[in-house]
């Protein structure tokens, strides 16, 4: 802004009138505040400037102060608003040292002192890093004590509207009800007491139970897609299964008309069935006597015709032990080759006509009874 000398007369002064209402417009004259006042803080040499951003100022103005633990250490030189918040600048000495995390609060000197900001370190968190000029505070580190309007309604809230005045009646009430009960009250107190006491020896286990319905819940939302599908598909499958009311109706009628049949089958048949379980119970009977059998047997079937456990013995080298017999008889060609044929005993009855063969039993397929045919000694034992 320019100087101007003042010269005496009606002119000169309407003149100097009209350049300094010019200079003022131009400079955007907003108060006494809006100038730098002397002997603030924050104007020094090594100086710097911070901005921070405050859900709530009061009637904090530019030119107030900055402290840092009751100290003056700067000024605030402007105040923006922001969004919904105020966004406040300050200039602060040089020799100021801060973490970067630092917090800042509106606060006031006495009850009806002036209005202040406050910087301090973060108290629920490891200072990090340092303040530097052009840094920016944010909204989650600013906050405001309670003023004196706050302070006020509250103590006016608390002395019309919060009960003290029926604090007597309150105490009478209390002691008309406990009069002659002392010992049901005693009695009260110690078993609260001792629910206390329980449910503080299970804070571990209430604890487990709150994390594990976390992590369903946390489950829950991370289906949520898939339930969000399930809630829109259900009504389009209740609708389906309205429009098939009368098949399903059909349906379960006929089931219920089968399972009556069913159920007059099993009773008719339930002796039949019985007499079958029983007969098949003798057969795994026998089939589990021939079991140890069965077994030998197999042995044979990969290394026919030589049991496995008897290679050793018959292969020697380059050589093959083995003792080979041929049953020629007539009714061992008969059982062997005529077996389920109509020629089938034949043979064999046929052989029994020129003698029985040495050691050969009576054989079923002869006409005569085993039991009374005549031996022969020459038969033998």
């Amino acid at each position: 802004m320019r100087a101007f000398r003042w010269q005496p007369g009606a002119k000169g002064l309407g003149a100097v009138l009209l350049v300094a209402a010019t200079a003022l417009t131009g400079c955007e004259w907003r108060g006494l505040n809006s100038l730098p006042m002397p002997g603030t803080q924050g104007g020094g040499d090594g100086s710097y400037v911070v901005r921070a951003q405050l859900p709530d100022i009061g009637s904090i103005e530019p030119n107030s102060r900055v402290r840092v633990g009751d100290v003056n250490v700067g000024t605030i030189t402007g105040i923006e608003r922001e969004g919904w918040h105020a966004l406040v600048t300050m200039r602060l000495n040089g020799d100021v040292d801060l973490p970067a995390n630092a917090t800042v609060t509106v606060g006031q000197t006495s009850l009806l002192g002036s209005l202040h900001v406050e910087l301090a370190p973060p108290v629920d968190a490891q200072p990090q890093g340092k303040l530097r000029d052009g840094a920016l505070i944010p909204l989650e580190s600013g906050a405001a004590y309670p003023n004196t309007d706050q302070t006020l309604s509250a103590l006016s809230l608390l002395l019309n509207g919060g009960g003290v005045g029926q604090l007597q009646d309150i105490t009478a009430a209390l002691a008309t009800a406990f009069a002659g009960r002392e010992s049901d009250l005693r009695s009260l107190i110690e078993q609260m007491d001792l629910f206390v006491g329980r449910l503080n020896g299970q804070t571990g286990d209430i604890i487990a139970a709150t994390e594990s319905f976390d992590g369903l819940v946390g489950q829950l939302a991370e289906q949520q897609p898939v339930l969000d599908n399930a809630l829109k598909t259900i009504p389009d499958a209740v609708k389906v299964l309205s429009d098939h009311r009368e098949n399903l109706t059909e349906a379960v009628d006929g089931f219920g008309k089968f399972s009556a049949l069913t159920a007059d089958v099993v009773n008719q048949t339930k002796q039949n069935l019985v007499s079958e379980i029983k007969s098949t119970g003798k057969v795994l009977g026998s089939l589990a006597d021939a079991g140890p059998d069965m077994t030998r047997a197999l042995s044979l079937l990969a290394t026919l015709p030589w049991p496995i456990e008897n290679i050793d013995k018959i292969v020697r080298g380059d050589f093959l032990n083995t003792d080979v017999i041929f049953d020629l008889t007539l009714s061992r060609l008969g059982d062997g080759l005529l077996n389920g044929t109509r020629f089938e005993g034949d043979l064999t009855e046929l052989e029994m006509q020129w003698g029985r063969t040495i050691g050969q039993l009576p054989s079923p397929y002869t006409a005569g009874n085993p039991i009374v045919a005549p031996y022969q000694y020459n038969q033998g034992p």
